[in-house]
This record gives C-alpha cells, structure tokens and sequence, in this order.
C-alpha cells in the first residue's frame, strides 16, 4: 500500500523545471550540468499536502513536463557525457534532494523494482548525435561529430517540440539548440522530459573569399584618401568573434592603406585607401594579398589575390624624339614612293593616345602638292612627279595632334638631287636547269638550294653599285664573299607545286648616284607525288525518298588531287562499314544502291568512301557518307479511338472546349501534319487542328436539340494527301435554364363564369403549364400566392395537376370577381424558376355586360403576394411528360393562337371602347348588358360552368 501510495504520490507532485541553472562540471569540459529549482525547505508541506490529496489524485493526469538545458560546444568526438537525466531529475539518493519517484531513497536506478528506463519520444535522426542510456539515463554524444554550421546555418531552424531529436535557432547568436523528447518509464514513475542541448560555436572554420583573384581598378588622378570598396569581401560560417574581424594587405606597395567599415547588421566591409599619388606611366598596376582575419584563439585567415589596377587619364601630350630630319630625294624617284616617317609617341593609352598628323599653315601649298603626308601614320609619300622647274629644298613642318593637347612640332628638310639616268650591267650564270630562259626546279627542294650567280659592274667604273632582290618568294639574293659584286641566288625553303608553280624575279642593280636596272628571271617548278586526294566534302550527307528503285542513283563522290599527271587520277572504293547493297563506280564516283529502302525499318545510313590516286607510292584520303532515308506518304492519320463521346452542359458558351480529339499518323514531316475537320454540322462546331480541340461556335441549347452526331476527318500533308474518319457523339446535359410556360389561361385578363350553383368539390377550371427542361428541372408545382374578392379563399389549387376546385358552397355574398394569383414553379438546381399568372373567377348567374367586367379587371387594384412554398411533386405529371415530348408542336400552335389571339383582342378592345362611349351618352346610369360579343355559349345560358375567355 505504501510503494502505491508514494507512486501517486510522486505523480501528482513532480516538480516541472521551466528554465535550468547551469553550473559546470570537472568532467565534462565544455558542458554545463542544470540544477533543480525547487526549494527543499518547502518538501514537508508538499508531503503534508500529498497526505491528504494523494488519494484524489491517483487517478490525474501522469504528466509532468520536465524542462532541463545542457550546453556542449561543437565537433566533440564520440562518447562524450552530456549529462545524466537520473541525476539531474533528483532519481538518484544524495544527487541534491529527496529522490520523489524511488521507491526507497537507498536504492539506484538500476536497483528500482521494477527499474526506470529512459527512452526518446520517437526516433528521427537522435542516433546520428546524441545517444541515450536506457538504463542510466545518461546523455552522451554520438559517432556523428555535431557541426553547429551544417546543423543551424544550413538546415536549422524553427523545428517544434515532438521528434525524438530537432534543430531549433538560438536566440544567442552563437549557438543553436538540439531538442530531444525523453519519457521516464514504467507508468508509475511516468514522466515527460524536454531535453534543450545548445550547440556552442568554436573557431573551426577560416575566412574564405568568394574568388581567388579580386580586381579594384583606381583612375590614376585619384586624390588621396580616395576611398574605394573591396568587392567580394571574406566570409566566415562561424559566428560573433569568430566571424571575420579584420583585413590587412601583405604588401602596400606605401601607396595604399584597408579600412574597415562595419553596416547595421554587423557585416565588415573593406576599402581601400589611396595614401599617395598614382601615375600609370610609371606603374599601371599593383599586386598584394589580401588576408581576412577572424577573431577566434588562435585567429584562422584566408587571402585572396588582389590586383590594383591603375586606369589611364589623358595626362600626356605627344611628344616628337628630334626637332628636325632631313630627307634626299632623288629626282628620278617613283611617284607614289615613301620618302620618309615621322612619328610622336604619347604615353597615355586608348583614346588619350590618338595622335593625328598635319601640315603647319606655314607649309607652301606647291610643297604640300608635291608630297602627301597621312595623317595617321606620319608618312611621307613623293605625290606627283618631279619636274625641271621644282624647287630643290622644301621646308616641310609637321604638327602632331593629341586629344586636348597643344601640337608637337618637327621639321623636315627635303632636298631634291636631279640625276642623269645611267644603269649599271647585271651579268647571270645559271646553276639550275635552264631552258630558253626558264629555271627549272623541283618541288621539295631542300633550303638553300643555289638557283643562280650575278655578277654586277658599273659601266663608268667610278660608282659604288649595290643589288637587291625585288620579288616575293622563297628567294634570297645575297653578296658572295670574298668577292665585292658577285652575288648569289638561293632558294629559302621547300617550295610546293600545288601552292604555286611559276615565280617571276626581278635583280634590281642601282648606283650611288641613282641609276638602276632591272634584270627578270623566271622559275618553273616541277610536280611530285607528294599530296592525297580530297574529297570536296568529307562528310557527304544525301536524302533519298523510301521504297526507292532499284540501283537508284545517290550521287556522285568527287576528290581532286592536286598532283599533275598520273599522280592526280583518283580511284573510288567503298569502305569496309558500308552495307553489301551500295554500290561505288570506282572510276565515276557513282554511288548507287542495288535494293529498296524502308524508313520504317532504318532512317540513316553512315558509311566510309576512300579515293585512292595512282602515284607510287599511292596516297589515300577517307569521306563519311550519311544517307538520310526520307518519309513516303504511305501511313493514314490514325484516330486514338473510332468512337469519342462528350457529354456537355447545355447553354455552353461559344467557342468552348468540349473535348480533344487525339490523332497520330506514323509519318513523319509534312507527311506526318495532321489537319483535322468537321465534316457535318461545320455550321455549328470547329476543331483546333493544333490542339485537336473541339469547340462550339454558339451556345448550345438540349431544348432544341439534345444531341449531335459528327464525323471529324483527319488529313496529312501528304502529296497526295491520306485520310481517316471517326464518330463523335455529343449529348448535352439539361440545366434549369426554362422557367414554366403557362398555356392556360392564355392571358391574366381571361375570366371564368362560376355558377353560384356550383357543388363544393366541384372542378372549376385549371392552370396548365409546360417546362421545356426534363428530369426535375421540369417537374411542376401549383400554388396560390395571392386572392382578392369576396371569399376567394372558397377555391384551392391542386399542386400536382393545377386543376382549381371550389372547397365551399357559394354564398349569396360571394358573388362578384374573384382574383387568384397563381404560381408555377419546377423542381430545378440549383434555384427552381417559376411564372405566374392570374386567375380570374365571375361568381354571377350570368354574364349580362362584358365591358363591365373587363372594367373591373382593368381597375382591379395590385394583389399582394403571399409568399407559399408549393408542395412540388416528385416525379412530373402524365400530361407535362406528353408535353415534354410534344413540346415542339405546342409551342409553335402556341405562337399561332397567340398571335390570332391579340389581333381579335385588339379589334375587340377598339369596338368596345366605341360603344362604351356610346352607352354612356345614352344613359349613364343604367346597368351594364352588353353581351359577350358572342362568346356566350349554351352552357352560359344552361347556367353550367364554361370555359375561361380570353379577352
């Protein structure tokens, strides 16, 4: 009795520990252990309360929620204690207060009867970090090594109370918290604890910049203490004083210096700060390390190359190296022939460098005629032909213009020497075969290969002559040593026949004094086997239609070998890859193929050609050949099914979507287009030939037709073009779309003569009605929602078939109009419609004067409505499901009788209104007898009830 009473007792009075104290322990480091904080001087007045209301509460609620906090920093290895829930919980004797759940205070966990175990909620991902001890209930970490970056930066965050282990933002900003849901069993000692393990950052991750190379560029007329912002600054996962702190360059190059500027949400920016004055003409560019610091013990860091770029401004001018030159021209000097350059150098770059060229104002017009000067190159070109009357010196100044410079100037001294026209002799001795003047030389000749020898002699013995080559070609003339003027003509690398087979060679041989001569030597080379047939194209790709002939024409390879003779004819043969059924001419290059070809069982075809020449050795080169079998219009459009079927609300809008039609054709390209049709009722139904959509041009209405019957054809863009067709049935769905229509009475003037004689029970008339809906939407109910008259309460309705009967006999004082406003209502969804009309009853004996009556129905006041659900009936009258049927026939009859109808009544109303004129001037006071205009029958006159007139 007792351990059950301490049981329930234990459960009622569990203390909850809202927030935990931590103190730390020597054996766990990093960790900090929670303590209770409940009171022990207060534990006799809760065991005196238990006294008397523990038996009370033997049967409350087990649950006692439990909150305790431990903290660990992050990346501790495997088995590291956390805590022990038993101790912290007061489950142990002696752990700092009476054990309220043992059974005796000196026994352990393990020695309870039955023990306590201690297990998580549920499991999720606890294994990976935290191990629980079921027996001790000791916490201790995991082979899962925690990272509080992977956990809280990544995925962390917001996670409830409820699995066995979650990851929750702190509201520290360097920790994040784990939480585990622990139950302490058996039942007895059931209790619920919520476990907070916070997760305390170390310094285990260094500052990393984004990219390894950071370019900053700083115009080089930046002043100093120009302040410019380092993009991509470093970042560090870890947080607070282990972010990044600081930044510093390895080298300021004592031009620059970092600041550090810290925004708002606590982010360090760098910028850079120009300390001295920049010149990209002497430096263009500054190279440093960049190194981020984080304020971790010891500190991590992490560097990045950063380039400081020093951009051009236009700072310089151009700049000539002389203030003059002087130019010799001699007067038998080529128009057209460079005479000299001058050139100004400007060290900025880009733009800023430009330099234009022109003559000074002071330059003689004649002496700018006579030579050119381009202004962008500096130039001078002799521009017209030097005559007898030209001056021999000419002053020429040039200025040099710079974007936003002042010119800079030079001066060219030209001096014109005449001369008399005296050629020096050119004497050849051929080395190579030569032939009636042409040099003969084989293709692949080594370099340096001698061609010829020129001895040069100036005729007056008294001039200095030199020789020069004048041509283009692997040639080069030079001086043969030890001898002043021979000169030897050589070749200066192997020369290739296919490249060019002919060269022409000017010795040009001039004097000091101006004279020249021109010797012209002609080199034929000879052709070798030294080059491969070529395909004109090596990949030659052809198209060729299915179900082909047979040995139809492909095309025709051709290769060209640029070798002459017998060494440029080509042979054709097929690779070994090709197939068996191709044929290749091996002269031609005809390709064929012997057999028909299918699409269907393969579409392309890729295979090797080679063409062989006929040198010796024989060269060879490869093509590929791809043959793309084409599509034939030999599939018809196929329908997914024969038959579509599509039900569709009536009142449909226009241009709807009723359904897609599915079509495929196994061809492919044009062959395979499909265009799709309506081939009756086109009037009223389209199809999207992309989509396949089928649409309704108008609104569809089931009144008037509840189904329709199509055939859609599909065509291909096939020449000629293939087709097939397939049903379609469309079957319209009712909706309440058509309020009643009352067919009688005809008109809310008509009336009805009710003998007072009439027997109660008796029928009077009815109120029939049709409804062009079907199923409930056409179901009709009869109602009396206003009366006026005497005692028009004397008349009832029957809902189902409208007939009016009388209930009560009629009475001297029920004789007059009695007006019965009846509504028509059908059984529709979502909201019934209905109509209503006016039922007019004459109690009399007779009817003595029409006009009278129709007087009282004109002046009839308004009959207020007395709102009455009819009892609608379930399933729809014989007659209004024969007037469903022949509704088409009644609503035409209908139109006619009601257009025959108002003419007689307009030619009714005319004749009454004339005679009523007329018997008012006769005699006003006498009592109305006109008759009824001959609608009185012999049951008026039998005094029996008669049909309602319509007026």
């Amino acid at each position: 009795m007792r351990g059950g009473g301490d049981a329930c007792g234990s459960q009622a009075g569990a203390v909850s520990w809202s927030r935990a104290t931590w103190r730390p322990r020597p054996d766990m480091g990093s960790l900090s252990r929670p303590s209770s904080s409940a009171s022990h001087g207060n534990l006799p007045h809760l065991l005196l309360f238990f006294l008397f209301v523990g038996p009370f509460n033997c049967l409350a609620s087990y649950s006692r929620a439990t909150e305790i906090l431990y903290s660990l920093n992050e990346g501790l290895p495997a088995g590291v204690l956390i805590g022990s829930l038993a101790e912290d919980l007061r489950l142990l004797p002696g752990a700092g207060g009476q054990d309220l759940l043992s059974q005796s205070p000196q026994h352990s966990v393990a020695e309870r009867n039955p023990p306590l175990s201690f297990s998580l909620a549920s499991q999720g991902l606890s294994g990976q970090y935290v191990t629980l001890d079921n027996r001790s209930g000791e916490l201790h970490t995991s082979a899962q090594e925690i990272d509080r970056e992977a956990l809280c930066l990544e995925g962390g965050g917001g996670i409830a109370w409820g699995s066995s282990i979650s990851i929750s933002s702190s509201p520290s900003a360097d920790s994040c918290l784990l939480l585990l849901d622990v139950l302490v069993l058996p039942q007895e000692y059931f209790r619920f604890v919520k476990v907070k393990i916070a997760i305390r950052d170390i310094n285990d991750n260094a500052p990393r910049f984004p990219i390894s190379q950071i370019s900053v560029w700083v115009p080089e007329n930046a002043p100093v203490n120009t302040r410019l912002a380092i993009e991509h600054p470093a970042v560090d996962p870890d947080m607070g004083t282990n972010g990044v702190q600081t930044y510093r360059l390895l080298d300021y190059h004592r031009m620059f210096t970092l600041d550090v500027e810290e925004n708002e949400n606590g982010e360090r920016t760098p910028y850079l700060i120009v300390m001295g004055l920049l010149d990209r003409e002497t430096q263009d560019q500054y190279v440093s390390v960049i190194i981020a610091e984080d304020g971790g013990s010891p500190p991590l860091i992490g560097s990045a190359t950063l380039t400081i770029g020093i951009s051009d401004i236009n700072d310089n001018c151009p700049l000539f190296t002389d203030s003059q030159i002087n130019i010799t021209v001699y007067g038998n000097a080529t128009v057209g022939t460079p005479i000299a350059a001058v050139q100004a150098v400007d060290r900025d770059l880009g733009n800023n460098a430009q330099i234009t060229y022109s003559y000074s104002q002071k330059v003689p017009q004649a002496s700018k005629d006579l030579f050119h000067l381009n202004e962008n190159t500096g130039v001078i070109k002799l521009f017209s032909k030097i005559g007898g009357s030209v001056l021999q010196t000419h002053k020429l100044t040039i200025l040099a213009n710079g974007p936003g410079c002042i010119p800079a100037v030079i001066t060219a001294l030209v001096t014109i020497i005449k001369v008399i026209f005296r050629p020096p002799e050119i004497v050849p001795r051929y080395i190579a075969n030569q032939i009636d003047g042409i040099i003969y030389l084989k293709e692949l000749e080594p370099v340096n290969t001698p061609i010829a020898f020129f001895t040069i002699r100036d005729p007056e013995g008294k001039y200095k002559v030199n020789c020069y080559l004048d041509s283009e070609g692997p040639f080069r003339l030079l001086p043969y040593k030890p001898y002043s003027n021979e000169y030897l003509l050589e070749t200066t690398k192997p020369m290739d026949y296919e490249l060019q087979q002919f060269y022409e060679i000017a010795i040009v041989a001039w004097n000091s004094e101006g004279f020249q001569v021109k010797k012209m030597i002609k080199v034929q080379l000879l052709d070798d086997n030294d080059n491969a047939p070529v395909f004109l194209q090596p990949l030659v790709e052809l198209t060729i239609e299915e179900n082909n002939a047979p040995n139809a024409f492909l095309t025709k390879l051709d290769a060209t070998d640029a070798d002459s003779g017998e060494r440029g004819q080509v042979s054709y043969f097929l690779g070994p890859d090709a197939p068996s059924y191709f044929s290749l001419d091996s002269v031609t290059g005809i390709l064929t193929v012997s057999t028909q070809l299918d699409r269907e069982e393969k579409e392309k075809y890729r295979y090797t050609v080679r063409a062989v020449d006929s040198g010796k050795p024989p060269q060879e080169s490869v093509a590929t050949v791809v043959i793309t079998v084409l599509d034939k219009n030999d599939n018809s459009p196929r329908f997914i099914n024969k038959d579509f079927s599509f039900f569709v609300p009536e009142n449909f809008p226009g241009y709807g979507e009723i359904g897609v039609i599915s079509v495929t054709d196994a061809d492919t390209g044009q062959n395979g287009w499909v265009a799709l049709s309506v081939v009756n009722q086109s009037d009223i139904f389209v199809i999207d030939t992309g989509k396949g959509l089928l649409r309704a041009k108008v609104s569809l209405d089931r009144e008037q037709q509840s189904s329709y019957t199509l055939w859609v054809e599909a065509v291909d863009g096939g020449t000629p073009p293939l087709s097939s067709t397939a049903k379609i049935t469309i079957l319209l769905l009712d909706i309440n779309d058509n309020p009643p229509l009352v067919l009688f009475p005809q008109s809310n003037m008509s009336y009805l003569l009710v003998l007072p004689s009439t027997l109660p029970g008796s029928l009077v008339t009815e109120v029939y009605a049709v409804d062009k809906d079907t199923g409930m939407n056409a179901v009709i109910a009869y109602s009396i929602i206003g009366r006026r008259g005497p005692r028009p309460e004397s008349f009832r309705i029957d809902p189902k078939t409208g007939n009016i009967t009388l209930e009560e006999a009629l009475l001297q004082t029920d004789y007059g109009l009695h007006r019965l406003l009846v509504k028509v209502s059908d059984h529709g969804y979502p909201e019934p419609l209905h109509s209503t009309v006016m039922v007019n009853l004459f109690v009399n004996d007779t009817v003595s004067n029409e006009s009278y009556i129709e007087n009282l129905l004109r002046k009839e006041p308004e009959i207020s409505i007395e709102e009455k659900e009819p009892q609608i009936s379930i399933e729809p009258t014989h007659r209004k499901a024969e007037s469903v049927s022949c509704m088409p026939t009644l609503v035409a009859l209908s139109v006619i009788s009601l257009s025959s109808i108002t003419f007689l009544t307009g030619m009714g109303i005319c004749i009454c209104l004339r005679r009523e004129k007329k018997h008012h001037r006769e005699d006003e006071n006498l009592e109305v007898q006109t008759p009824l205009k001959g609608k009185i029958d012999l049951h008026m006159r039998e005094r029996k009830p008669m049909d309602i007139s319509n007026i």
